[in-house]
């Protein structure tokens, strides 16, 4: 990068010759060679000059690029700008773009020559192109002098209206400087900022939420109307941008919305088939109802996600595929902050595939992922593989690894990650393997199945070769005895023996602490070890020379017959010591131990203080505190406040009026929505008409099928058409084709004339009933006559019935067309392959009888007829959907809340190796009961569950039927879960 003076290369032709003469008596070649030096690189910018100030546009093009060139090279072309201001108002739009290029970059640095060509640029505010009006913005708001600021307010103004976006988007970075250069221009500024808000255009979002968060991010209500819209546009903004809006959104919300981590949980467990498990909980089963209630209320006051914060949440979950890693990291963070601890996992397995990315980006997600790990070790165990360290791994890459895998150890891991440890130890980088021990030390105090072997293979490290290891290994050994000093006096020992041979001060001076603290347990070693101590005192390190004070004065106290005088003359060397700390304490324990006339009270329980019991050590991650920075922050990285870091506010107790954040519509909108509204309905109704004519003739029954499958805005319609077939159903259908299709034509024409007639509405009802019994005694039924004509009876004697009757068969002819639409309405919709999760799961079609014996000509000869899209007949293989279903959860345990199960003998859409279960979930409740989803799971090793999508709600006495997938790994084993709900 060019700093602003000019390094030694890029020095002007005029102060070559005098570094010449300066410096030719003692090094004339070097002198020459510098001076061709300056001179090639004169005449190079004198050529460029010369270039810019020619009269054809071509030469001063070329010579704009190699000036451009130059700067992107990192070369210094400030000298140049006098020759190209000159052409800031050249008519050629490609050397003027360059030009204001040019200037962006050297605005700052040549002020006064910029302020020359001020009126070019408002001028060029108003140029037709709008790359030349935003560049002219840009230079404008890049001059740093407070003289222009009225000017920058007024450009910034009118820019912020420009039909362009793109100078809006200059407008919103404008904003932050021009802040930074006049901070009294708040107000006005916010002004601005308030009004880029509301801008639709997804180039302007992110520019304008970042110019929200530099000049005034505690205005949180200039956010309020514009919360639904940044978060529908989040998924269009510019990569960047996203980041922001995201970080800006998290704050929000955390002021906005109350905490998602109050959930109630309800536990069941889904047996293998045919093994019903049924739990009753006697408490619940003798309780009244009114207490059964009132438990309810409590739990149902508990948490119900605001829909605008469940909005957020679904926005910003396919933003984790993205392939900007700082956008990944900003949804990570989201979702860590806001969403409910079950839907926080999501994020794992993203965060893991950013480890493929370059080391920078590694250490900063390793970061954020030893922080997580520490309170949530589920989300990350699955991955345990993915964080072994790898021989090409910086050491901070290392480090981190090593930190996350020590915070996953628990007791079925353990073993596995003890044999990973084992070879790490021997690695050659020496930081790296200090810090695997310590990583050892740690799993042993948290895991105490298996700290003594953690202990064992300790000291069997204090054999190595290499001083670091031995050194580190004296260390935790020492912070492990501290936790059953009495069962290890060999250990004791043994270190004793090491301290011949060890010379890290670290090491010594643990080994001191040991035998002083435990003097009592090796009576015959510590007087040695004192004695030998004191021979080296003098060239001992501070820190050992301490331990050396400390071991003697604790063996005065306890046997002073053998070590008095070896510890008076430890105290005298201590006394004329050259470090004053060594001196102070010698000072103090001679008071304190050796009783004279001045010595005061405390000299009576100097063998309290001395050897009190003292607290073992915690051997804690360094990350355990960082939790109170928000991950992905300067400041997390840090682990220290960085300037201009938003703190997370905590959640309110009590939501905010959420009214706030709706937006009114205006009335001309309402009007033109209505209007597009009726235009859509109105013309799939007369590409039907077109359609129905032709396949009239074909069959009876094929268009008593249509009747009956007819989606929803084609339904009238096909109810006339069959109205006018019942007419003529006692003759041939080929003869009465005719009649019937005029009949049919006049009946679409009054009913689509008189659509939003009551009356008529009850005479179509009556003619449906009429239909569905006429036609089911019909001569020329086809394949599925079988199934009608079994109720044909029933049906033809309710002719007879009164109306209401009637009427509640239509009902239910619509309520059977409806449930057939919304089958196969998701086949409509574009599935893309990285949001299969967000899609409900299709539950599993009940095969009807008739389709099952088709024959395979007949099935061929409906595939023929493209029936597929309106008829209700599927052409599919056969299948069995067993009726027999198992009690998954009762509603009594559930809260109201009941869960049935059955095998449907299906391929599984979620794997091969799968079972697919459908569940039918019911609310026998008189509330309803909100985000129903599985919770956390206790699987058995290789089993794995695919989760159905969470249930946002389930109305009082509804159910709904959704699909999952078990891999039972062909065994019996019973899958364990448990079943969320709130209330």
């Amino acid at each position: 990068m060019s700093g602003n003076g000019l390094s030694y290369g890029e020095q002007g032709g005029e102060a070559a010759p005098e570094l010449a003469q300066e410096a030719a008596p003692t090094t004339a070649p070097s002198v020459s060679a510098a001076f061709g030096l300056f001179s090639s690189d004169t005449k190079k910018n004198e050529d460029l000059k010369q270039m810019l100030e020619s009269s054809k546009d071509s030469a001063k093009l070329d010579a704009m690029k190699r000036i451009v060139g130059m700067i992107a090279k990192g070369k210094n072309a400030s000298e140049l700008f006098p020759a190209v201001v000159k052409n800031v108002a050249s008519k050629n739009i490609e050397i003027k773009k360059l030009v204001y290029v040019y200037l962006m970059r050297y605005a700052e640095e040549q002020q006064d020559l910029a302020l020359l060509s001020i009126s070019t640029f408002q001028r060029a505010l108003k140029d037709p192109n709008q790359l030349i009006r935003a560049s002219a913005l840009r230079v404008l708001s890049s001059i740093r002098v407070p003289i222009i600021v009225p000017i920058m307010m007024l450009a910034i103004k009118e820019a912020s209206s420009d039909l362009s976006p793109y100078v809006r988007k200059n407008a919103a970075h404008a904003i932050q400087k021009l802040y930074s250069l006049d901070p009294e221009q708040k107000e006005m500024l916010i002004e601005v900022i308030e009004k880029l808000l509301k801008d639709r255009s997804t180039l302007v979002a992110g520019s304008v939420v970042m110019a929200f968060e530099e000049v005034c991010p505690d205005r949180i209500d200039l956010i309020h109307k514009n919360y639904r819209k940044l978060c529908n546009l989040l998924v269009d903004v510019e990569e960047w941008g996203q980041v922001v809006i995201i970080h800006m959104l998290t704050r929000y919300a955390r002021t906005q919305f109350v905490s998602p981590w109050k959930l109630a949980l309800t536990c069941c467990n889904l047996p293998q088939d045919g093994d019903v498990a049924e739990e009753y909980n006697e408490n619940n089963f003798y309780e009244s109802d009114e207490e059964q209630k009132e438990k309810d209320q409590k739990v149902k006051k508990t948490y119900t996600m605001d829909p605008d914060h469940r909005l957020l949440l679904r926005n910003t979950k396919p933003l984790l595929q993205s392939r900007n890693a700082a956008v990944v990291m900003a949804v990570s963070q989201l979702y860590w902050h806001l969403a409910p601890k079950s839907e926080a996992g999501i994020i794992s397995k993203s965060l893991v595939r950013l480890l493929r990315s370059n080391r920078e980006v590694q250490y900063i997600v390793l970061q954020n992922i030893a922080t997580m790990s520490i309170q949530r070790k589920g989300m990350f165990e699955p991955y345990l593989k993915s964080f072994y360290v790898r021989s090409t791994d910086p050491t901070m890459i290392k480090t981190l690894k090593l930190e996350i895998m020590t915070n996953l150890a628990n007791e079925a891991n353990i073993s596995t990650l003890l044999r990973e440890f084992q070879t790490y130890v021997k690695s050659q980088d020496k930081q790296f393997a200090a810090a695997t021990i310590q990583a050892i030390g740690r799993c042993a105090t948290n895991i105490t199945e298996v700290t003594d072997t953690c202990l064992n293979g300790l000291v069997c490290l204090l054999s190595n070769r290499d001083e670091i290891v031995v050194a580190e290994s004296v260390v935790v050994i020492k912070k492990l005895l501290q936790t059953q000093p009495a069962h290890h006096g060999e250990i004791i020992k043994h270190m004793a023996k090491l301290l011949d041979n060890i010379t890290v001060p670290v090491a010594r001076a643990s080994i001191l602490w040991l035998i002083g603290e435990y003097c009592e347990r090796v009576p015959k070693i510590a007087p040695d070890v004192l004695r030998k101590t004191a021979k080296s005192f003098t060239n001992e390190d501070d820190l050992v020379k301490l331990q050396i004070l400390n071991l003697g004065a604790k063996l005065y106290l306890t046997n002073s017959k053998q070590t008095k005088l070896l510890t008076q003359y430890v105290l005298n060397l201590g006394k004329y010591d050259q470090s004053y700390d060594i001196r102070d304490r010698t000072r103090f324990i001679r008071q304190l131990i050796v009783p004279n006339e001045k010595s005061g009270a405390l000299s009576k329980y100097a063998k309290k203080i001395f050897l009190a019991q003292k607290p073992a050590p915690l051997l804690e991650s360094p990350f355990k505190d960082r939790d109170h920075f928000q991950l992905g922050t300067l400041s997390h990285t840090l682990n220290s406040r960085a300037t201009g870091y938003l703190e997370l506010s905590d959640w309110p107790e009590v939501a905010p009026d959420p009214a706030v954040r709706n937006v009114e519509v205006p009335e001309s909108a309402k009007e033109w929505t209505a209007i597009l509204n009726k235009t859509k309905k109105e013309k799939p109704t007369e590409k039907f008409y077109s359609e129905s004519e032709e396949e009239e003739e074909d069959s009876a029954s094929t268009r008593t099928t249509e009747t009956e499958s007819g989606s929803e805005s084609e339904k009238e319609p096909k109810e006339e058409s069959s109205s006018g077939e019942s007419s003529g159903s006692s003759s041939s259908t080929e003869g009465s084709s005719d009649s019937e299709s005029e009949e049919s034509t006049a009946k679409r024409t009054s009913g689509a004339a008189e659509e939003s007639d009551t009356e008529d509405i009850k005479k179509k009802e009556k003619e449906i009933s009429k239909t569905r019994s006429t036609c089911s005694s019909s001569d020329t039924e086809s394949a599925s006559s079988e199934e009608s004509s079994s109720n044909s009876k029933s049906e033809s004697d309710s002719k007879s019935d009164s109306d209401d009757e009637k009427s509640k068969n239509a009902i239910s002819t619509k309520k059977e067309e409806k449930t057939v639409q919304d089958r196969k309405a998701p086949n409509k919709q574009d599935v893309f392959l990285l949001d299969l999760d967000d899609f409900y799961p299709v539950t599993t079609p009940v095969a009807v009888p008739a389709a099952a014996v088709l024959s395979p000509s007949l099935t061929a000869d409906l595939e023929g007829l493209s029936l597929s899209g309106s008829s209700v007949i599927n052409v599919t293989t056969q299948v069995f959907v067993p009726t027999k279903m198992h009690e998954m959860l009762h509603r009594m345990t559930g809260k109201g809340l009941s869960a049935h199960y059955q095998f449907s003998r299906q391929p599984c859409i979620f794997g091969d190796r799968m079972v697919s279960v459908q569940v039918t979930l019911k609310n026998t409740t008189d509330q309803k009961i909100d985000n129903i989803h599985i919770g956390e799971k206790k699987l058995p090793p290789g089993m794995r569950i695919h989760e159905f999508n969470p249930i946002e709600c389930l109305e009082p006495e509804k159910s709904v039927t959704v699909s999952m997938g078990i891999d039972f790994c062909d065994s019996t084993q019973t899958a364990s879960f448990q079943l969320c709900t709130s209330f």
